[in-house]
């Protein structure tokens, strides 16, 4: 087969390597507008049980990048200066561009070709091929063009958020969230390697309209995150990869493909970035994808029909308690007034539903137990 793949992230570089590693005779091409030593962001994460599905569909792969990942056995909740770690909650992180350039090495030893600096903006550009894959992320051109036939939709949400590094490392995933004269300043951070973290800045929308940052410049914008979080960083600066206040915008597609164009990751959907699984469901797109066409050979069209058939349920699961999860974020100023540090943290560990009271106890005993004191009635309903 002759396959074009728009975006060389981790959901097109990974379909990319399946097919291949599959049948070396399939001709596969990516086509990424950025350059090869250059993306933006900075770390992305992965919790244990997502590295579990990896491991257990590619084992090769996952032997390949987990050393190069940061790992830790519990997260940390942080309400002003009360830290509250929290344990059976294990994750690995590394730097977004040191996991494109692994993946590039790999397909690339393959016999997989990647034309970098390549702006492509039309299906016709692309020109013959019998499967088109468009996996460029959430503002997606394959995507956008055709959003008829797909049937997309696209919720913008009304906090904002800023994607910034910082040279200061954590010894977990911690959530920091601090009241300020403003509102409360959220921030999610990590480290991604032995001497940078994420350091992701988030805020509702009335907290952002308060502390002026539509008229502040970038620089006072670090300055100000940074003096909110002087704590927190332990004197070490902000950094910028051209980082700027977003909103986030919540897509989903009826329909997953037409013809023989496919959306795969963000571009297919996208998924809250407090639930950690953006990347990890990429992948398991491009898994999904790959063994509806070990199903159906070259026969585009019942692979494609095939891939939203075997996808959906699981993925609908993520997406739906992404989209919970994002709505718990948008309440945090109600919430970090009116709930006590410990009530806090377990609301947190059980803002989607997926996680009761027996799970928190299972994790945590100590969470569970600290809970229980205040509310008594979760003894009775466990």
């Amino acid at each position: 087969m002759k396959i074009k793949i728009v975006g060389a992230g981790p959901a097109g570089l990974y379909f990319a390597a399946l097919m291949k590693r599959h049948d070396p005779r399939h001709e596969i091409t990516l086509y990424e507008r950025s350059p090869r030593n250059a993306t933006w962001g900075f770390g992305v994460v992965f919790s244990d049980r997502a590295l579990e599905f990896l491991r257990a569909d590619d084992e090769e792969l996952y032997q390949y990048l987990t050393p190069h990942m940061e790992n830790w056995t519990h997260l940390s909740i942080q309400v002003n200066d009360t830290r509250i770690p929290i344990t059976g909650n294990g994750f690995a992180a590394t730097g977004r561009l040191e996991l494109l350039q692994l993946l590039y090495a790999y397909v690339e030893r393959l016999g997989v070709q990647i034309h970098f600096d390549t702006e492509i903006d039309s299906l016709q550009a692309l020109g013959e091929a019998d499967l088109i894959v468009g996996a460029n992320g959430a503002f997606s051109w394959v995507r956008e063009q055709n959003a008829d036939r797909f049937g997309t939709t696209c919720d913008w949400r009304p906090n904002k958020f800023i994607w910034y590094g910082t040279s200061q490392v954590f010894d977990s995933l911690s959530l920091t969230f601090r009241e300020t004269e403003w509102g409360v300043f959220c921030a999610h951070h990590y480290r991604y390697s032995p001497s940078m973290s994420t350091f992701l800045v988030e805020v509702q929308d009335d907290t952002w309209q308060r502390a002026g940052f539509e008229t502040r410049s970038p620089e006072d914008t670090i300055a100000l995150c940074e003096r909110v979080f002087t704590n927190d960083l332990g004197g070490h600066p902000i950094v910028s990869n051209h980082s700027h206040w977003r909103n986030f915008p919540a897509i989903w597609n009826a329909h997953w493909s037409f013809d023989n164009v496919v959306l795969l990751g963000d571009a297919l959907r996208t998924a809250h970035f407090s639930i950690g699984s953006g990347t990890r469901l990429a992948m398991e797109d491009a898994v999904a994808l790959f063994k509806a066409f070990k199903a159906h050979g070259d026969d585009v069209r019942a692979a494609l029909a095939h891939f939203q058939d075997l996808r959906l349920p699981p993925m609908k699961k993520i997406w739906d308690a992404a989209n919970v999860s994002l709505r718990w974020y948008e309440d945090m100023d109600h919430l970090v007034k009116t709930l006590t540090p410990v009530e806090f943290a377990y609301s947190y560990m059980t803002r989607t539903g997926r996680v009761n009271h027996a799970e928190v106890k299972k994790r945590d005993p100590g969470l569970a137990e600290a809970y229980e004191q205040l509310h008594p009635e979760v003894l009775a309903q466990a």
